[in-house]
């Protein structure tokens, strides 16, 4: 089995691709068919969120593998004006919903009770199939407490901050 263990940011070529939902591509361990139907196992670092057109390659420089965000069912708002839009944003935020923000519009995974919430503060949303990139976060990677936020701002040993 091909094992895929390291983000690369170039390669001079890309020998397979590996489509992937969101909630798959922020999990280090996890056993995978590739496009070609090879399959494959990820052990990359923890932590790591992949993202459409990332690259990875396997432990033994082999393969080069690209990463494809796959079509997954979404809701997409839209808002009668920027200010409502910016709302909506708030309201999700404040529940930590993952959120993919564009021109004129955000993108959420389907819940039923987001729905009605978006509903009620005058939203349009359609349920699409589509591609799914939220945003990373204010402080770089995935979901963080202000605990793991502070920590990570906190000398270390050696005089330097973290991170």
């Amino acid at each position: 089995m091909i094992h895929l263990t390291e983000r690369i940011t170039v390669s001079g070529r890309i020998d397979d691709q590996l489509e992937l939902p969101f909630d798959q591509r922020q999990k280090s361990r996890l056993r995978v068919a590739l496009v070609s139907g090879r399959e494959a196992a990820l052990f990359l670092s923890r932590g790591i969120i992949l993202r459409g057109g990332d690259l990875i390659q396997s432990e033994d420089g082999s393969l080069v593998v690209q990463i494809v965000a796959a079509q997954e069912p979404v809701y997409n708002v839209i808002a009668p004006t920027p200010r409502d839009l910016m709302r909506a944003a708030y309201h999700l935020g404040n529940r930590h919903v993952p959120l993919q923000i564009g021109d004129g519009w955000l993108r959420l995974e389907q819940d039923y009770v987001l729905r009605d919430m978006l509903l009620g503060l005058g939203m349009q949303v359609s349920e699409v199939h589509a591609p799914f990139e939220p945003e990373a976060g204010a402080y770089g990677g995935g979901h963080r407490h202000g605990e793991d936020v502070l920590h990570s701002l906190r000398p270390r040993q050696d005089g330097h901050a973290h991170g």
